[in-house]
């Protein structure tokens, strides 16, 4: 079945097994994995309209705040434009980010991190793109947190974004770094790409000209399915 969809660009995701990233060596397979072509289940669907996301959904500031007060933190703009392999915008798709509030710490069970919890930030949202493909987050900046790698690694700040596209073959899940944050170089995980300009297309540029004064700092964040300059996958490419 011919579908127009671009193979994805394996030589710069990164290998399955990366020992430096500890997880990698129990979870990475040591087959290569198959390649199957395309049948109707991935080129189709899913399918989102409005009314599966409420007004204010993309708003985290607000969101699960309680009535009057704000998340703590550095308030930020978080946009860009969800862009096909041929840089045509892909209109109407669903975008979902989730992230550590700002002292570094998700709203998990799990998550023992020392930093503290915010009442009033949820750390997730969605929205729609609109017909061009662009969509908006308010959000605050989230915080570095230590993880279990090494006996000092950090993850750099990062907000983790999912796309569906316009079918299941341009499903994407990534992650968003920030513009001039010493702890990219640093991160065990970054590190696991091995192209250097697939690394500098997970990072969000900072936007003065898109940036409210008095109120937040915006960041620019375009993110491609497949082809040359596609996103990259996060974790290990499919």
């Amino acid at each position: 079945m011919s579908t127009g969809y671009y193979q994805r660009r394996r030589d710069i995701h990164p290998p399955a097994l990366t020992p430096d990233y500890k997880t990698s060596v129990a979870r990475s397979p040591r087959l290569a994995p198959l390649s199957l072509d395309h049948g109707a289940g991935e080129v189709t669907g899913p399918v989102f309209t409005a009314a599966d996301v409420d007004p204010g959904d993309n708003d985290l500031l607000t969101n699960y705040a309680r009535e009057g007060q704000s998340p703590i933190g550095e308030r930020i703009l978080l946009h860009g434009r969800v862009l096909d392999e041929n840089a045509r915008p892909v209109p109407r798709t669903l975008i979902e980010i989730w992230q550590a509030n700002a002292s570094g710490r998700y709203r998990h069970r799990k998550d023992m991190y020392l930093g503290a919890l915010d009442p009033n930030f949820g750390g997730c949202g969605r929205m729609l793109t609109d017909d061009s493909g662009y969509f908006a987050f308010r959000t605050v900046k989230p915080g570095a947190y230590p993880w279990r790698n090494r006996v000092n690694d950090w993850r750099p700040a990062h907000i983790h974004v999912s796309v569906f596209g316009a079918a299941f073959a341009q499903r994407l899940i990534t992650q968003c770094y920030f513009e001039g944050d010493p702890l990219i170089p640093r991160c065990p995980i970054v590190a696991t790409i091995p192209d250097a300009g697939a690394v500098d297309r997970l990072t969000a540029r900072l936007d003065m000209n898109a940036s409210v004064p008095l109120d937040m700092i915006a960041y620019r964040f375009d993110v491609v399915l497949r082809g040359r300059r596609q996103s990259i996958f996060e974790g290990q490419g499919a």
